[in-house]
């Protein structure tokens, strides 16, 4: 599934994210959703806690995609996305916004 996400969660239990300068996969209960803000769309993508590295090397990059999975199975494929915001979450969580 490619589509951009609507505003409805989609939850997973994996994700394999690839930014400009890292590849990463991630466990635990991730959350992807659509965002719609000032008349455009966002893809909003909520990570468990990363390691010091991963979260600077995140701060670093302006461009990033990623693979959601559940049980599995892939439920969500990002296209190419522009990294507008990264910022902490509730409980250490990592939130990214990128718009296509």
């Amino acid at each position: 599934m490619s589509a951009f996400p609507g505003p409805r969660p989609i939850t997973g239990d994996r994700v394999e994210l690839a930014a400009d300068t890292m590849t990463a996969t991630f466990t635990g209960t991730i959350t992807v959703r659509g965002i719609l803000r000032d008349g455009q769309g966002f893809a909003e993508l909520t990570l468990p806690t990363a390691e010091p590295q991963q979260w600077r090397d995140l701060e670093h990059a302006t461009r990033h995609w990623y693979t959601l999975y559940r049980e599995g199975g892939e439920l969500y494929r990002s296209p190419m996305l522009t990294l507008v915001s990264l910022h902490g979450g509730a409980d250490g969580a990592i939130v990214l916004t990128g718009k296509p």
